[in-house]
């Protein structure tokens, strides 16, 4: 009690000292405004001016002092850069490593590590630095940059790089601050230089990022950089073989690790189906992918982009500091910027270098004077110092109205310190030809600031001749196409109905087994009392006592047709409907049936390809019909929507209607169109239309390396673009005219053939396999018509002809060499067009090859 009694007497004591401080809630206010404004600017933010945070700054200073040409441990340099940086060797070694794997501003020497694998660099007493050329060209100068003290007073350091170059873009940053973070990707040196000359003469520049990680970006939403872009990214993934996968390059922001174990995660869930993941990455990215069996490469594909770090999405929020604020701009307006500023320092350069030959110019003259003239001997005899710079200055008089500026007592100083060496040795043809080319270099320099924009353009030019070479793009730019992540999704569940109970679902093992699906799937089930629903698939889902039909649904599936009769519970009637069900809300009940109560369901098929059966209706022994037994062909009544009433079937009461046969498809054919940006067909009309497909057809694709293959017309194909010459609809009936180049007789050839090989997704070489050999022309065009450049003898002007194919040669086999094409020397080949001849009508007038239209083959040159 006493202890307590003291306690509370000592605070009632304190109290007034208490509240003559600042409340709680200002400290907080003006300390946390404080900090966060401290970490923004000198953590965490890059400036404008140079592309640097302060860490990386004081790295470069440290490194530009310590330069000798040869390589320093990395230590070492920790060292230096801690006499600017008071925050630890650890925040500065991660910055020389971020920097050094970026291979710009550092030449290293040693384990730096691995952006692609993940592997961390060594440790700093074993890896050395040095500046590269292109940092030295661009980065310092130490006559256009601003200094400030230091920490602690003892140094000084730059408080910005006079870089001339839009070094931010290049390298990117990432960076974490209070109440804001930013992210500037890295873009691709040419293409930043090229942008840069486009800004310099007047065109909006226009970049890209580029990854050093490689793979594939898609930019279509990439709003330049701003809050609220977005870009995509993917791994470069192909087909090794028919079973096995490879990816060779990875998405930014991702190792070759993390896709991995993502990949063997997804496997682990059920999303995809693959057997083993090797990684054989060393000089180059190499990931094998091997397939489960049965398992598509292209739907495997695709659900490597869909359930996997193959795809990854990246938000830019490019977030610099400009007169000490943030601010959120564009890439587009750092490059200007940027741009700007290189303009601005090269105008600084000049007029320092200007400044200088003008010196060096009136100092060269007053020597000369001070020599030719002898005015040293008058001095001879001056017994004083001011007495010398009196007669020297008197003696400079007559030639001072030609000099820049007037002369001071420090240039006569400056005369005075000549040796009489360089006196005696004075060589006034030596003298006047130093004049001169000091005068020509003066005239080139104000040249130059007069043309300062020119000067710049040569300047960018120059940077990219010199530094340019194997910094091409490493991310190739493409479209890429939204993948249904229910189509590819591998069919890691069962599911299972229980009809009586109206229960669906992968729990219910015991009961009857439909298909299966992944967990993905939406399931539909139409019921006896004529409902439809549809519902995510679950371990148990109630859907409705007497379930007639229960399958995966589709969305947007026009070509599944449901074929319906049902008794209309309010007239008695049976009606008849085909429909649809493309759009739907989950979990909500559809009524097919006029809604009267007592309409049941009295027959139901589902169709996937729209087929209408036969089907015989048997009538009630009471009722009064004359024919009590009749058949009815649904092919009969139009496909609507799942909300119509349907056609009158028959008025008296139905007894039993049953399956008389099959029925075939009566829909037209499927209109599929080749989209060569993202190398997908689609029925979505983007790109070109290769044809109207049914039941078997396939796709005839060649090559440019002179193969053929025969594909199926499923939307989950993946076709190369670059490498396809042609791409349409199969006809068997018709003859492939091609012109080729062949390696070893250095001659080109005409051939035409039919593609008498059925077996799809295997590639078949129809031209010679010489080092050299390539297509050149390929048509299914009955008459392919090319033109030809050719000289008939040596020393001729050259002659053009155009040719048609068909009359060259007669069809042969596939494999067979064809004819030349001329026998003079081929120059060039270019195909011009080509025609159908009209089908032959038979007796029955109806097309010999009616099956396919005019105009089905697609070009692609």
């Amino acid at each position: 009690m006493a202890e307590e009694n003291a306690e509370n007497n000592e605070l009632h004591e304190n109290e007034d000292t208490i509240h003559d401080f600042t409340p709680v809630s200002g400290m907080y206010e003006n300390w946390f405004l404080d900090y966060a404004s401290y970490v923004i600017l000198e953590r965490a933010v890059p400036a404008i001016e140079d592309g640097f945070k302060p860490v990386q700054r004081r790295i470069m200073h440290a490194m530009k002092e310590m330069d000798d040409g040869r390589f320093n441990k990395v230590a070492n340099v920790i060292g230096s850069t801690m006499q600017y940086h008071p925050h630890g060797d650890a925040s500065i070694g991660d910055a020389i490593v971020n920097i050094g794997q970026k291979d710009l501003l550092i030449e290293t020497q040693g384990n730096w590590g691995d952006v692609r694998t993940g592997d961390s660099a060594a440790a700093p007493r074993y890896i050395e630095a040095r500046l590269s050329k292109f940092a030295l060209d661009v980065v310092y100068n130490p006559q256009t940059t601003d200094w400030q003290l230091s920490y602690d007073g003892r140094k000084k350091e730059p408080v910005t790089l006079p870089v001339k170059f839009p070094l931010l873009l290049a390298q990117g940053v990432e960076g974490i601050a209070v109440g804001l973070s930013t992210k500037i990707l890295p873009h691709n040196f040419c293409e930043i230089i090229k942008g840069s000359i486009d800004h310099l003469k007047g065109k909006k520049p226009q970049v890209f990022p580029d990854f050093p990680t490689g793979g594939m970006a898609d930019f279509s939403d990439y709003n330049e950089g701003i809050r609220g872009g977005k870009v995509k990214v993917r791994a470069k993934i192909e087909e090794y073989d028919k079973k096995t996968l490879v990816i060779k390059d990875i998405p930014f922001g991702t190792t070759t690790t993390s896709l991995i174990d993502s990949i063997i995660k997804a496997n682990d869930k059920g999303k995809i189906k693959v057997k083993q993941v090797v990684d054989n990455t060393a000089q180059d990215v190499e990931i094998l992918v091997s397939l489960a069996p049965g398992q598509s490469p292209d739907i495997t594909i695709d659900a490597l982009y869909a359930f996997t770090d193959c795809e990854s999405s990246i938000s830019p929020n490019a977030c610099v500091i400009i007169d000490d604020k943030p601010h959120f701009i564009s890439v587009n307006d750092i490059l200007r910027i940027s741009t700007d500023q290189t303009v601005d320092l090269l105008t600084q350069e000049l007029e320092i270098k200007k400044g200088e030959l003008m010196e060096k110019i009136l100092f060269s003259s007053l020597e000369k004077i001070f020599i030719e003239n002898r005015i040293y001997r008058d001095i001879e005899e001056c017994e004083t110092w001011e007495a010398v710079i009196q007669t020297i200055d008197k003696g400079l008089d007559p030639y001072k109205p030609q000099f820049y500026r007037d002369i001071t007592q420090d240039d006569i100083v400056k005369l005075t310190e000549i040796r009489i060496k360089r006196i005696s040795k004075f060589d006034s043809f030596k003298s006047d030809e130093l004049l001169r080319k000091l005068e020509e270099e003066l005239k080139e320099t104000e040249y130059h600031l007069a043309n300062i924009i020119d000067f710049a353009i040569n300047y960018y030019t120059t940077l990219l001749e010199k530094y340019g070479k194997g910094r091409e793009r490493k991310t190739e730019i493409k479209s890429f196409d939204a993948i249904d992540t229910t189509i590819v999704a591998a069919n890691n569940q069962k599911l299972y109905v229980n009809r009586t109970d109206g229960f669906i679902g992968y729990g219910l093992k015991k009961d009857e087994f439909v298909c299966e699906c992944s967990d993905l799937d939406d399931i539909i089930v139409l019921r006896r009392d004529g409902k439809c629903v549809v519902s995510r698939i679950a371990d148990k889902v109630f859907m409705g006592k007497d379930i007639l039909h229960v399958g995966v649904w589709q969305k947007g599936d026009e070509r599944m047709t449901y074929n319906l009769v049902y008794l209309d519970g309010k007239t008695g009637r049976s009606m008849v409907k085909r429909f649809n069900v493309t759009a739907i809300t989950r979990d909500k009940e559809y009524d097919l049936t006029k809604k009267a109560k007592g309409s049941k369901v009295l027959y139901l098929s589902a169709n996937p390809n729209g087929e209408a059966e036969i089907i015989n209706v048997k009538l009630t022994s009471g009722s009064k019909a004359r024919k009590k037994v009749f058949d009815f062909d649904f092919a009969e009544i139009e496909i609507k929507g799942r909300g119509a009433g349907g056609n009158i079937l028959t008025r008296y009461p139905v007894r039993k209607i049953e399956l008389k046969s099959e029925g075939v498809s009566t829909l037209s054919g499927l209109d599929i169109w080749y989209d060569e940006s993202v190398g997908r067909l689609n029925k979505d009309e983007r790109g070109i239309h290769i044809g109207n497909f049914n039941g078997d057809d396939n796709v005839l694709v060649v090559y440019k390396d002179g193969s053929y293959e025969l594909t199926s017309y499923e939307l989950t194909n993946h076709y190369e673009a670059p490498k396809i010459m042609l791409i349409e609809r199969f006809n068997p009936k018709k003859a492939v005219s091609v012109v080729h180049y062949d390696g070893d007789s250095k001659n080109y050839y005409v051939k035409r053939f039919m593609i008498e090989t059925r077996t799809t997704n295997k590639k078949f070489t129809f031209i010679s396999e010489a080092s050299g050999s390539k297509l050149v022309v390929v048509s299914t065009m009955d008459k392919a018509i090319v033109e030809v450049e050719f000289i008939r003898g040596k020393g001729k002007d050259k002659e053009v002809e155009e040719l048609a194919l068909d009359a060259l040669i007669d069809i042969k086999g596939w494999k067979a060499m064809g004819n030349k094409l001329s026998q003079y020397t081929v120059k060039k080949v270019k195909y011009v067009g080509g025609e159908n001849i009209e089908p032959v009508k038979n007796d029955n007038n109806e097309d010999e090859d009616d099956d396919y239209g005019v105009g089905d083959t697609i070009q692609l040159f």
